[in-house]
């Protein structure tokens, strides 16, 4: 952490900020609403790599913790983050860090490489944030598997392909910057 630069700090805050704003961007459908904070989650980690990308989102993730409104519906605090969506809140830290992870060792940005690492992360937060989701609402897990991941897929297809297209565009722009 020490020694991060100042270009590396203002790009995670950039991304956690990112977050925060399309965390707002929700449609309703059910106990997890359609967020598009995930766009900027698998951004990070596509552009910035495992570490930057991950530490992006913890920032994000702590931002919240400390009460400052950045989920869903402009709220924040710890309550939010051990209630039922909490772990798909969590999930954000560990998927942009496996997801960059994988990326790194593709060493491309290729289509391929990308939809593997991004698909992933959404398992991660899958797993992590409907095991969360089961434990706090004493569902079963295939049943909060039907409310909390079924639903998403199609939308999380469309979000990926929208990831994948972007970071083909921003790829260069982004080692631009942390070059200089």
């Amino acid at each position: 952490m020490k020694n991060l630069k100042t270009k590396e700090i203002t790009l995670c805050a950039l991304f956690a900020s990112l977050t925060a704003i399309l965390s707002q961007v929700t449609i309703p459908i059910g106990p997890v609403p359609v967020n598009f904070a995930h766009l900027s989650t698998f951004l990070a980690a596509c552009l910035l790599g495992s570490r930057l990308g991950a530490l992006s989102q913890l920032t994000f993730v702590l931002m919240g913790a400390a009460g400052l409104p950045v989920f869903s519906g402009f709220n924040g605090g710890l309550t939010r983050i051990a209630g039922p969506t909490g772990g798909y809140i969590i999930a954000y830290v560990v998927s942009a860090y496996v997801t960059g992870w994988i990326v790194e060792r593709f060493g491309k940005r290729t289509v391929k490489a990308l939809a593997v690492s991004i698909f992933a992360g959404w398992l991660i937060t899958y797993v992590f944030g409907t095991l969360w989701f089961s434990y706090i609402t004493h569902t079963s897990f295939s049943a909060a598997l039907g409310l909390c991941v079924i639903p998403f897929l199609p939308g999380d297809l469309l979000k990926t392909c929208i990831i994948i297209v972007l970071v083909r565009r921003l790829y260069s722009v982004i080692q631009r910057a942390l070059q200089w």
